[in-house]
C-alpha cells in the first residue's frame, strides 16, 4: 500500500537525517490520516485509489502555490514548492500521456453520446474514470473542449 510505503520511507528520511524529505512526507502521510479520519477509515485505512487521490491533491496545491509565488516574484518559494512535487511524484501513478487522454476522451465521448459542449459534464466524468488519477483535471477537461468544439 501507498501508505506503508510513504512511512517506511519517512523512517528511512529520518534515520538519514534528510530533514527537508522528511518535512514532505510528514505533510503527505498527516493528509492521508486526516482523510481516513474524515472517511471514518482509521481502522482499515484508504485504498491505494483514495490515497493517490490525496496525494494528487497535495501535488496541486504545491502547483497553485508555485504559481502564486511566482507571480509575486518570490522564485526561492517557487523552487521549494517545486522540489516538494518532485518528492511526491514518484508515489503517483505514471501520467498519462497526451494520446492516452486524446484516446480517453475520444472513447469517453463515444459511450456517452457527448455531441455538443452542453454534454461536456457526461464526458468529462467518463474520461477521469478511465485515466483513474493519471491526468490532470486540467488536461481532460481542454481534450474535451477541443474534441466537442468548445
Amino acid at each position: 500500500m501507498i501508505k506503508e510505503k510513504l512511512e517506511n520511507d519517512l523512517k528511512n528520511a529520518l534515520k538519514a537525517g534528510e530533514s527537508r524529505r522528511v518535512s514532505v512526507l510528514r505533510m503527505v502521510v498527516s493528509a492521508i490520516r486526516n482523510k481516513e479520519i474524515e472517511k471514518q477509515k482509521k481502522d482499515t485505512g484508504l485504498s491505494d485509489d483514495e490515497s493517490i487521490a490525496v496525494l494528487q491533491t497535495e501535488v496541486r496545491k504545491r502547483r497553485d502555490s508555485v504559481a502564486e509565488f511566482e507571480k509575486g516574484g518570490r522564485p526561492e518559494l517557487a523552487a521549494q514548492e517545486k522540489t516538494e512535487i518532485e518528492m511526491i511524484q514518484p508515489y503517483l501513478p505514471a501520467e498519462a500521456t497526451d494520446e492516452d487522454i486524446e484516446n480517453a476522451v475520444r472513447d469517453a465521448i463515444g459511450e456517452t453520446g457527448a455531441a455538443s459542449p452542453a454534454d461536456f459534464g457526461k464526458a468529462m466524468k467518463a474520461a477521469m474514470a478511465k485515466l483513474k488519477g493519471r491526468a490532470d483535471g486540467f488536461r481532460v477537461s481542454a481534450a474535451i473542449k477541443k474534441a466537442l468544439g468548445a
